[in-house]
């Protein structure tokens, strides 16, 4: 039994687990044009380790099937965290990782909400950003740099 792949799976669900429910949960503000969308701290996670990424990304498709702009955003915002996610595997630090979800989210959810919305797009883009800068850069960061050497030794462990 390879069980570098079970833990993969594992990491995977869990992590998709924590995603889709924290932000169902935390509905209205985790949907909307002016969004808190907490678990997003969580993909500062495919930047400590990027085979994270895909429970990430499932995690917001699960989430997304929960909102109020039905299957676009499903397609849409999904698309966005991968874009964000695995944009991070070039930031060479956590502060530069942090503005992914801010710039992918900002711009593609943004864009898409205020299309559906008819809302201001450069107001909406906006707001969407500044909901995932706070969240993700913010407050994320801080707490990623305190655990993200445990983070590290315990992911390179069980993903090597």
């Amino acid at each position: 039994m390879n069980t570098g792949k079970t833990r993969f799976i594992v990491y995977t669900a869990i992590i998709a687990g924590i995603y889709a429910s924290l932000t169902i949960s935390m509905a209205p503000v985790s949907y909307g044009a002016i969004q808190m969308r907490i678990p997003e701290i969580l993909t500062l996670l495919a930047f400590v380790n990027p085979q994270f990424a895909p429970g990430l990304i499932l995690g917001c498709f699960i989430a997304n099937l929960f909102s109020p702009f039905g299957m676009i955003d499903v397609i849409v915002g999904t698309f966005a965290t991968a874009v964000a996610v695995y944009s991070m595997r070039y930031a060479r630090n956590i502060w530069i990782a942090s503005l992914m979800p801010t710039l992918a989210n900002g711009i593609i959810v943004g864009l898409e909400i205020a299309l559906l919305a008819q809302l201001p797009i450069m107001e909406t883009m906006f707001y969407v950003a500044l909901g995932e800068f706070i969240v993700v850069t913010v407050a994320g960061v801080p707490v990623f740099k305190s655990l993200s050497k445990k983070i590290m030794q315990h992911t390179e462990a069980h993903f090597s």
